[in-house]
């Protein structure tokens, strides 16, 4: 799958400066807004945003299409159905929460990774090309998701929120050090894994795009206002690199997905584990 195609909201940052001024322009923040309805009102209808409602009618219908006619012997689509549900039930449900509570999570679990998966693929695809998790307030809905889960079962398992509170201080400490580590766990559970679930999805989507862009812009200025062979040569290998880089970027978006969901199977089993 090439790169080449690159989306048309990126067709005025690759063009050449205007006349007289020479050089690259460079993109700048008015090409990350894309907005389609709205202008610039808080409600306004973004194209991430617009992606993001493709993806999850496709999934929708996916799944329920492949599921309708199930037979003994799967069609393809049923089989992607079956190996997607059975991928997330035994090797991160089961596996990580524990037989006896996961599967009421099952269906909280596959959401986010196909949910996360299609939209970070779409990073490579031609024509859209955008990895919409690159957007940073969509990994962040989806971390509040899990972490709500997450509180709410502790505290159900605690019988209230003061013993989930006092259950943040394991027993047996001295007086002086509960403050100390009631602050460091507060911290941990409501500030710094939720922050890093979100921003580690944001950070690799965001990292990887802008690298592909750098290639695939960069190797279209070279090759069409280099100036001389060299600069044109280098267009071309720039080109070489980014379809290279897509692969790799590939794999990138299916381990982003994976983790992501694999610690969020983390945390919902500490929060059912009766340690905690």
């Amino acid at each position: 799958m090439s790169p080449i195609v690159v989306s048309a909201s990126w067709l005025p940052a690759v063009a050449p400066a205007a006349e007289g001024e020479g050089g690259f322009e460079t993109p700048g923040v008015k090409d990350f807004w894309w907005p389609l309805v709205g202008g610039d009102s808080p409600w306004t209808l973004t194209r991430p945003g617009l992606v993001l409602l493709i993806s999850v009618g496709l999934l929708a219908w996916f799944y329920v299409s492949a599921t309708r006619k199930l037979t003994v012997v799967p069609s393809k689509n049923q089989f992607l159905v079956e190996g997607s549900y059975n991928f997330v039930r035994n090797t991160i449900g089961r596996d990580i929460i524990g037989s006896k509570d996961f599967l009421q999570f099952v269906p909280l679990l596959l959401t986010l990774f196909t949910l996360i998966l299609v939209n970070n693929v779409f990073g490579i695809v031609p024509f859209i090309q955008f990895p919409t998790m690159s957007r940073v307030g969509i990994p962040i809905v989806l971390t509040l998701i899990v972490y709500i889960t997450y509180h709410t079962v502790a505290i159900r398992r605690k019988h209230g929120v003061l013993p989930y509170f006092k259950s943040l201080i394991p027993p047996g400490l001295p007086g002086w050090l509960k403050p100390i580590l009631f602050v460091l766990e507060f911290l941990t559970y409501f500030v710094i894994r939720p922050l890093t679930l979100a921003l580690r999805l944001f950070g690799n989507m965001l990292a990887g795009h802008l690298m592909l862009l750098v290639f695939i812009v960069g190797g279209e200025y070279l090759l069409l206002h280099g100036g001389n062979l060299f600069l044109n040569f280098s267009g071309v290998l720039s080109f070489a690199f980014s379809i290279a880089m897509t692969f790799f970027e590939l794999l990138i978006e299916f381990l982003q997905a994976f983790i992501f969901t694999l610690l969020a199977a983390l945390y919902i089993s500490d929060a059912v584990s009766e340690h905690h």
